[in-house]
């Protein structure tokens, strides 16, 4: 005789939800929506405590795209709320904990509930733990918002909140365009895939930290945070039959060890369209980090508002092939200053210091490339003409092999889990390995941030620069040596003060960085031309073969028809070893569309 399954058993590998749907998000009471036949008042009603596990309501295994999952029904008890079901997550240094059901209370109705739990559980349910959570939810309209307060004996690294009853459909991560998720699973990560953008698993990496499902032609459903700082956060859709099971992913600084943690407030809602669904969110985003237009910011000169065209001279390779010397480029300049007036240019000298990335963090002229005489000529008379000069620096790159490495080593990256974080995913020197010679480095420790703005400050004194390029400063990671946005804004800041017509220039930017930063090297547009404006990255294939000059990708294609502009972007002219030898005709179309672009006659 067969018997009968137990209510853990067909929940854990069935799952309510697959019987049932909540109503949407702010439908009236008494008109819930349904999936198949059974509407889902007829099942839960506000406050409940339901029974769940991380099998429940998902493919399992999984269909399509996955990410590694316990190979056990983890407890997931939840309570419901607004028409979705919600449950708690807990991380440590060293395990995963979730909420004891036998512990757990609401209270409230459909506008309000309060949920507590006074003990929680690990080891897949097997044992049992001290712990508090306490969750307030808020309803208005099709609005629902939540703040969690979690206290554990050990210190806390992450809590996550599980949502229930999402609906399938197309996902966006930072606004971007939805994708299809194929019967598989999608996972987003802010900023810089939340510090895991490089090996396996990683989640694509997010400029802003808001999720957007697309349920229908005007059906959004959008999931973000109202955080005031710049914390990594990260959402998963994992599929099932019906729905989604979603989580957001708060990671609390890794520089604490906070055994109580108050998460910042979590908001999710519906709108008729993506940018309807992403207004609460850069409404927010606008408040906390106090965003600019463009066109008010105080911290523009000028000079940089009338840039029309961006160019990029390439000087040394890693492996010491210099592409242009000083005395090359200041032929460039000389040249383009007949084709353009010269006072609408910025010039981008890459790698003008040495060995691309092997000399970081020295900042010294190399003679090879005309020593300082040559260096200071090209800037004198580059400026003199009216060209706006700008030498690049790495913002979080230090080679371990410099002399110098002993007294800034203690501003290396440290991972949240303590894992020292290296700049160890270029073969830079072609033999077909990943070089691990570079350790990423975090400009929220005073000995990183002191001895590179110190490095800055006496280029800009010595040769009277324009502006300074911010390598990589996108690159945010949750450290353990400090707060890597504080100390990129206290850079910028102090140098600001130093040298205030003196403007500092960025790489790979995310939301919090339009404050203090108003002009970047690749990323950004739609949106974000409210804030910023943006120049081509230095690794676009100039004219030619399309060599990606002083970069590690070697060779791309150049198009011709389109000379490799980006409509978005200020007119970039690459300029490698040949360009200006054997491509001038190209500079010269290149430099036309731009003058053409800026009402230049």
């Amino acid at each position: 005789m067969t018997e009968p399954l137990s209510r853990r058993d067909w929940l854990a590998t069935v799952g309510i939800a697959g019987a049932v749907a909540f109503r949407p998000t702010g439908a009236a009471a008494g008109t819930p929506a349904v999936v198949g036949s059974t509407p889902v008042r007829t099942v839960y009603q506000t406050g409940d405590i339901v029974e769940l596990y991380s099998t429940s309501d998902v493919f399992t295994p999984a269909r399509g795209n996955s990410y590694m999952r316990f190979s056990f029904d983890f407890p997931e008890p939840a309570v419901v709320f607004g028409g979705h079901r919600f449950s708690f997550l807990l991380f440590t240094d060293e395990n995963t904990y979730a909420m004891d059901r036998s512990q757990m209370r609401s209270a409230g109705g459909d506008d309000a509930l309060e949920l507590t739990c006074s003990g929680l559980v690990w080891a897949g349910g097997q044992e049992k733990s001290a712990g508090t959570v306490t969750v307030r939810f808020a309803r208005t309209g099709d609005t629902i918002t939540w703040d969690i307060a979690v206290e554990m004996p050990r210190p806390i690294k992450s809590v996550t909140t599980v949502i229930r009853d999402v609906p399938r459909g197309k996902v966006s991560f930072g606004g971007g365009a939805p994708q299809d998720t194929r019967d598989g699973d999608l996972l987003g990560g802010y900023t810089f895939g939340a510090g895991d953008l490089h090996g396996g698993q990683t989640p694509q990496s997010m400029g802003t930290p808001v999720a957007i499902v697309q349920a229908g032609d005007a059906d959004f459903r959008y999931f973000t945070t109202q955080d005031t700082r710049v914390r990594p956060k990260r959402y998963l859709f994992q599929a099932g039959e019906r729905g989604f099971r979603t989580e957001a992913i708060y990671e609390h600084d890794a520089w604490r060890n906070d055994t109580r943690v108050a998460v910042p407030r979590w908001q999710m809602g519906r709108a008729a369209s993506l940018e309807e669904a992403m207004a609460p969110h850069m409404a927010h985003i606008e408040r906390a980090f106090n965003l600019q237009p463009w066109e008010t910011r105080p911290d523009m000169p000028q000079w940089m508002r009338d840039v029309a065209m961006v160019t990029t001279l390439h000087g040394m390779h890693y492996t010491g092939f210099i592409f242009n010397d000083y005395a090359r480029q200041l032929e460039i300049l000389r040249w383009m200053a007949t084709q353009i007036p010269a006072q609408r240019v910025l010039v981008f000298l890459s790698s003008w210091d040495g060995r691309y990335y092997w000399d970081y963090p020295n900042y010294v002229v190399p003679k090879r490339m005309g020593g300082d005489a040559g260096f200071t000529r090209l800037i004198t008379e580059a400026r003199a003409m009216g060209f706006r000069m700008m030498p690049m620096f790495g913002t979080n790159a230090a080679n371990r092999k410099q002399p110098i490495w002993p007294k800034i080593a203690a501003g290396a990256t440290h991972k949240i889990d303590g894992d020292r974080y290296d700049l160890n995913w270029v073969d830079w020197n072609n033999d077909r390995h990943q070089d691990g010679w570079l350790t990423y480095m975090n400009l929220g420790a005073d000995a990183w941030r002191n001895y590179l703005e110190g490095r800055i400050a006496e280029v800009i004194e010595r040769y009277q620069v324009d502006a300074y390029f911010l390598d990589i400063v996108g690159g945010h990671v949750n450290s353990t040596t400090g707060d890597m946005h504080e100390g990129t804004r206290r850079l910028v800041r102090d140098l600001r003060e130093r040298f205030p017509a003196v403007v500092g220039v960025g790489e790979m930017p995310y939301d919090a960085l339009y404050e203090f930063i108003p002009m970047f090297h690749a990323g950004g547009g739609g949106r974000w031309r409210k804030y910023a404006r943006f120049y081509q990255h230095l690794s676009a294939p100039a004219p030619g073969r399309g060599s990606t000059g002083v970069h590690e990708w070697g060779f791309g294609r150049f198009n011709p028809e389109t000379l490799g502009l980006n409509p978005n972007a200020i007119p970039t002219l690459q300029v490698v070893d040949d360009t200006f030898t054997t491509h001038r005709d190209t500079m010269s179309a290149i430099i036309a569309k731009a003058k053409a672009r800026a009402g230049i006659t």
